[in-house]
């Protein structure tokens, strides 16, 4: 008995090893999952079917509506996959960010009554995000599909790096937000408006050129160390790049901007580890007081 106590050192009251101890604790993780997902859909007909629905129709009205009717499609070949797949990631980002922050209120009774890693209603909020981004991306995929979508090894990998370095971005701020929000419920407000500027501080409308355009070289070298900007072109990269009318036209965003691409990339992923990171040692040391605040 002494030797399996000894296998869990003990710490303080309400306290974790933080998102390194969830892998102990999976089943519930998958048990708060399934949760979150019957709670969402409890009371509807066609279900998770819908999460295939919504992103189909979103990708056809763009498409008629800003790829026809206003003429975006003229300027940048195969518009209506390069918008759908920024409004992808930015749709991601926002449910990471908004569901995470409000991760440790809605689960005020289980945070106040039992002991268990907090770092749990966070992590499950990302897992539920990500349910609802795969059939976005199988839309996605599809749509891409029927612009002439030839993807090589490269771009895949890109894609996936897309979506990592978006998840560790938005789980880092949404752990910061969900400890502020136990003490101030204007940390809720102020995830509104980073949901609302979210689409606009990355290129999902407009491409990042025209921000090179306007701005000095450095500023737009901090543009692109945003994870949300790099994100969002990196999945550009793996899903608009490779369709038939881009490569017909001979260039795709990335010819204006290779020589510092891969520097960029990779300090933008080390920039949302950061964030993460930050909002781990922060919720960490705030979670003790999240039982008596609730």
């Amino acid at each position: 008995m002494t030797k399996e106590l000894s296998e869990y050192p003990l710490r303080a009251p309400g306290h974790s090893a933080g998102l390194l101890d969830l892998g102990r604790w999976s089943f519930l993780l998958r048990l708060l999952v399934k949760k979150e997902l019957r709670v969402r859909y409890r009371g509807s007909a066609l279900g998770m079917v819908w999460s295939y629905v919504k992103p189909a129709v979103q990708l056809v009205v763009y498409y008629i509506a800003m790829g026809k009717f206003m003429g975006l499609g003229r300027s940048i070949p195969s518009y209506v996959v390069y918008l759908f797949a920024g409004m992808v990631m930015i749709n991601f980002f926002n449910e990471i960010l908004s569901n995470t922050t409000r991760s440790i209120i809605w689960n005020a009774p289980l945070v106040g009554k039992i002991y268990l890693p907090r770092e749990l209603f966070p992590v499950s909020s990302l897992w539920v995000a990500f349910v609802h981004v795969v059939p976005q991306i199988v839309v996605l995929i599809v749509g891409a599909l029927l612009f002439g979508w030839r993807p090589t090894p490269v771009h895949i990998l890109v894609g996936v790096l897309s979506v990592l370095t978006i998840g560790m971005f938005s789980l880092g701020l949404g752990l910061l937000f969900a400890a502020f929000n136990v003490f101030f419920r204007d940390a809720e407000n102020f995830v509104d408006l980073l949901s609302m500027v979210a689409i606009w501080v990355s290129p999902v409308f407009y491409q990042w050129h025209m921000v090179a355009d306007v701005f000095p070289r450095w500023l737009v070298n901090l543009y692109m160390l945003n994870p949300l900007a790099m994100g969002v072109e990196l999945s550009h990269f793996c899903f608009w790049a490779p369709t038939q009318g881009v490569v017909e036209a001979g260039r795709t965003s990335w010819d204006l901007m290779a020589p510092s691409m891969p520097a960029l990339m990779m300090g933008s992923f080390v920039i949302a580890f950061g964030v993460l990171l930050i909002g781990q040692l922060v919720f960490h040391r705030l979670e003790g007081k999240f039982a008596q605040e609730l």
